[in-house]
């Protein structure tokens, strides 16, 4: 499925999004998670600093 998402960003105005992974760690139970979204390439810093 990442291929497909990739692939479609690459054509068009999907050059101006870049798809972004954080990993996050859970309060409860120590473990580590990973939330992946797609954002605007200006936007990136500001996704990291949440």
């Amino acid at each position: 499925m990442a291929k497909k998402t990739v692939a479609s960003l690459q054509k068009g105005e999907g050059k101006g999004h870049t798809k972004v992974i954080k990993m996050i760690k859970s309060s409860k139970t120590g473990a580590y998670t990973f939330r992946e979204e797609i954002v605007a390439n200006d936007q990136v810093d500001n996704y990291f600093k949440k």
